[in-house]
Parts: structure tokens; C-alpha cells; sequence
């Protein structure tokens, strides 16, 4: 949902990265909580000695504040935000914390010997024009469940530190000197590092799409691309552009067509789970009859179920079960 009505409150929400050297990671945690005090804007920001890699939402407003107030520094000058408009701030609260990597990953590798960066419009121009490439979407596989670019494939990897495994198999499938292989991601910085995975396994010829699906759906629309992008935030999953994209999930339950996620509202079980808006109602926002029952529900809400809330949040509301 964004903002459609002439007096509504309208929010941006920001996706960004940045690989720059920062001295002092914890210090920059705390001049960013010190700057977010006095906007009306919630967020995931985590910093690291290499970088920054962060999601924020804020009134149109503070957002703008924000994006002025990283350009100014020159550590942050080179900046890009990926930008998108919404009704409400996407994230619970304000989270800015340091991490020792910005993706886990376990080890370190040479960010100048990464893929290639393609443009949105180079990216569908290579799309359209070679047959024999591989497409590579290092996503979960829940994100590429419900969303996902045609012909491309899903690493089989529970967590991305299993991709490096995965790259060896590719060495027996094609040929790594000539196969064009194409990266993609949500927002870009997976694919830094793990198109510098493949370039060290003997991949010439690693291309990485700029800015991530994001990007690619502000600048080139849906072309290519087949149901919604998964996001880490309360919308849960959004359509990559205003232009129509196909249904190609569907409802845990009955099966029928669906690209709507929810987390089971049993606490103790929290399941990521494609639903329709029937089925939700049916099972209390549950993913299963045996959650229904359990001690830890959340109160279930009829057209705002959201996501990703602990127990606390709670707290001091009313909870019966079945309601």
C-alpha cells in the first residue's frame, strides 16, 4: 500500500548500503540513534568496520533529513537510497547495532575483484539478448517462492555461509570461464560479496544487478520479473513496480493463488506462511489447527496481522484465545 490520498501521511522507506572504511563503528551507533531521536522514523541499521548496510522508514520529511544529513559526511557522500513510498513507518522500532559483518559470511574477500555491476537496463538488455548464461538469485528460498525473476535459479542453501559449497557444484554443471552468470538480490550488497565467492572459484565472466530487484523495479518496471518482492519489514512482501506481475505463490491451506506472507500468530512456532485472506481468518493467523491452541497467540487482527513482534509487544493487551 502507498500513499494514494492528497492529505495522507506519507512515509519513504530506504534501503541502502555502503562498503567504507568507519574507525569507530560503535561511536557512528551512536550518533545515528542521537540524530533518529527527533524524527518520526523506525529502522534496521547495522554498522561494522566496513561499512553500513541499513533499512529506515520516516515521514517524507525526516527521511529527506536523513538522506541530507549522510551526504553531508564524507565517509557517506557516495551514498545511493533506494526509495519507496509507503502509508505508515515499515519497521516496529528503531534498531541501530554493530555487527562484525555486514553479511555473514565467515570470511573475507576482496570486494575490488567482485562481479561486474549492471545497470537495471543492462541487466533486461542481457536478459533478452544471451541464451546461455546462468541466473543466480542468492535469496532465500522463501523470498524467491513468491517472487522471483523467470528462468532464474534458487541456490539450494540454508544459510549463506553454505553458498561456497554450492559455488563447487556449479564448477561441474557449466563451464566457468564461458557461462555469463547474473546475480541478484533485494537491495545489492549480497551480491558483492558472494559474486566475489565465484570470481575466486574461477568465474570470469560474474555480473551483479546494480542496486539489487529494487532497483530494477524502479527503473525498469516488471519486465522479467514474475510475482512480488519478499522484504524484511513489516509490508512483508511489495510489488516490485506499479505494473502488473503474475501470482506465483499460493496459500499454505487450501493451495489456492496467494503472495501474501504472514508469521504464524502462535509465538512459539512463528512460521513463515503464504495465506489468503480467508484461510487467515479460518485459522486466527495460524499456520496450522494445532497452533490455534497453543498458550502464546497473538491477538489476531483482521486486516493488520503484522509480523515479526515478540511476546512484549503484547504485554498489556487482552489475549483470548480464538479471538
Amino acid at each position: 500500500m502507498v500513499c494514494t490520498l492528497q492529505n495522507q501521511k506519507c512515509y519513504l522507506v530506504l534501503a541502502y548500503y555502503l562498503f567504507t572504511p568507519i574507525d569507530n563503528p560503535q561511536q557512528e551507533v551512536l550518533l545515528h540513534k542521537d540524530f533518529l531521536k527527533s524524527l518520526d522514523a523506525t529502522c534496521r541499521i547495522y554498522i561494522s568496520e566496513n561499512g553500513i548496510n541499513g533499512q529506515l522508514s520516516a515521514e517524507k520529511e525526516d527521511a529527506l533529513k536523513y538522506m541530507e544529513w549522510m551526504h553531508a559526511r564524507p565517509e557517506f557522500a557516495k551514498m545511493v537510497f533506494k526509495q519507496q513510498l509507503h502509508h505508515e513507518n515499515a519497521f516496529p522500532r528503531v534498531t541501530v547495532k554493530y555487527r562484525k559483518q555486514l553479511v555473514a559470511l565467515d570470511e573475507t574477500y576482496n570486494l575490488a575483484k567482485a562481479g561486474e555491476h549492471l545497470s537495471p537496463s543492462r541487466w533486461k538488455q542481457m536478459l533478452e539478448q544471451n541464451d546461455n548464461k546462468l541466473l543466480l538469485d542468492i535469496r532465500n528460498d522463501y523470498e524467491w517462492k513468491v517472487g522471483h525473476f523467470k528462468g532464474s535459479e534458487c541456490p539450494p542453501c540454508e544459510t549463506f555461509r553454505d553458498f561456497r559449497n554450492y559455488a563447487e557444484t556449479l564448477l561441474q554443471r557449466v563451464d566457468p570461464k564461458n557461462t555469463p552468470v547474473m546475480m541478484c538480490c533485494t537491495g545489492g550488497i549480497r551480491c558483492e560479496l558472494f559474486s566475489a565467492v565465484l570470481k575466486e572459484k574461477g568465474f570470469e565472466k560474474v555480473y551483479q544487478l546494480d542496486g539489487g530487484i529494487i532497483n530494477y523495479g524502479l527503473k525498469e518496471g516488471s519486465k522479467h520479473w514474475l510475482g512480488k518482492l519478499f522484504v524484511f519489514d513489516d509490508r512483508l512482501t511489495v510489488p516490485v513496480s506499479h505494473e502488473p506481475s503474475p501470482i506465483i505463490g499460493e496459500c499454505h491451506h487450501c493451495k489456492q493463488p496467494n503472495d501474501t506472507y504472514y508469521n504464524c500468530a502462535n509465538m512459539d512456532c512463528n512460521a513463515l506462511f503464504l495465506c489468503c485472506k480467508e484461510c487467515l481468518e479460518k485459522y486466527l493467523g495460524c499456520c496450522k489447527d494445532a497452533c490455534k491452541s497453543a498458550e502464546r497467540i497473538r491477538p489476531y487482527q483482521h486486516c493488520t496481522h503484522k509480523p515479526f513482534r515478540k511476546w512484549y509487544h503484547y504485554s498489556n493487551e487482552k489475549i483470548k484465545k480464538g479471538d
